[in-house]
């Protein structure tokens, strides 16, 4: 079986390394006529593409750019942050093999089957997030007339601006995606005409205590489609570098073993090569790379400059909140 782990200790670029993961996979799949691999090869070469030819994204990122000068101008009092990046290579193949094993172990438990190559090809092609921005606000005390009011200020002004966001968007050329109900919002403060739009992670806090706003566009010029998570400065912590963060990999590793209990092993090729994908790249020591651009002195101090693993930065804005000593009405 040919996994991405036996590319990341030649020294290679990332895009190379990608040429020959993608080749060989390629060459295996055609010979054993592996259709979920040839699935996967086209996953790849979308990689490829946002690497290669990403032109597109400056006008992108300047369209995004509109709704960030519209945010300084109508709240000048808020902190705020834009980021944008594409997938990591490491998180997209994690992703890609976790599809796989997550929807073959849902069917399975329910049909006691396992589902048909083509549904399976069919849930292969929902990835939206492989480009996705960020927008991150934080309302300074010295606004607040009372301090204790900042979390529930904060959430009003996010689902304000999600409120705004769609229709800014589709007037510059994108198409908002809706979600089929997946995590609809209740939300009073999000209005009913773009509430088909969002997942609402705010609501029903997870476990975790991972909390978003999340909503997908089609950009018409560049034919992609591009996610935006909106989250406070709290929401953003917890996610990065809280208990979401943690506890999340955590929950991965174990919802990962109970998967591969339940499924006999040798009975479905695409869940046994999916599951093996994702585990060997759970259990890489990233200090042992050999990937151009990339150091790690271990699992968490690591400096990846071309998108292997962190994902590459196409968009860092920020905006200081303005007026620091005056209370907004």
């Amino acid at each position: 079986m040919i996994t991405l782990n036996d590319y990341l200790y030649s020294g290679d670029t990332v895009l190379r390394i990608l040429q020959k993961y993608k080749g060989d996979l390629l060459e295996c799949a055609r010979k054993e006529e592996n259709e979920v691999d040839l699935v996967h090869c086209d996953f790849l070469t979308q990689i490829m593409d946002l690497l290669e030819h990403n032109d597109f994204l400056t006008a992108q990122s300047q369209k995004i750019r509109e709704f960030y000068k519209y945010m300084a101008s109508r709240y000048p009092y808020l902190s705020f942050t834009f980021k944008g990046r594409i997938k990591s290579l490491i998180r997209a193949e994690e992703k890609f093999n976790g599809y796989i094993v997550e929807y073959i172990y849902d069917y399975y438990m329910e049909h006691q089957a396992y589902p048909p190559v083509e549904e399976l090809k069919e849930r292969l092609n929902c990835f939206r997030d492989l480009i996705a921005y960020r927008i991150v606000i934080s309302m300074p005390k010295c606004h607040l007339k009372n301090p204790d009011d900042r979390e529930q200020e904060e959430i009003r002004h996010l689902y304000e601006i999600a409120n705004v966001l769609p229709s800014f968007l589709e007037e510059r050329g994108f198409t908002v995606e809706p979600t089929g109900g997946v995590k609809e919002s209740h939300s009073p403060l999000l209005h009913d005409e773009v509430r088909p739009y969002y997942r609402d992670y705010i609501e029903g806090e997870s476990h975790s205590g991972y909390r978003s706003l999340h909503i997908t566009f089609y950009d018409n010029s560049a034919k992609c489609y591009m996610e935006m998570q909106l989250r406070t400065k709290m929401m953003d912590d917890i996610a990065e570098i809280g208990s979401a963060n943690h506890q999340a990999y955590e929950k991965r590793q174990e919802e990962a073993r109970a998967r591969r209990d339940a499924i006999p092993e040798g009975e479905c090729i695409y869940f046994d090569e999916a599951y093996e994908r994702g585990i060997r790249l759970q259990q890489l020591q990233l200090a042992e790379l050999d990937v151009n651009m990339f150091g790690a002195i271990d699992n968490s101090l690591i400096n990846d400059g071309c998108g292997l693993y962190r994902g590459r930065w196409i968009l860092p804005y920020e905006h200081l909140s303005r007026f620091q000593n005056d209370l907004i009405d």
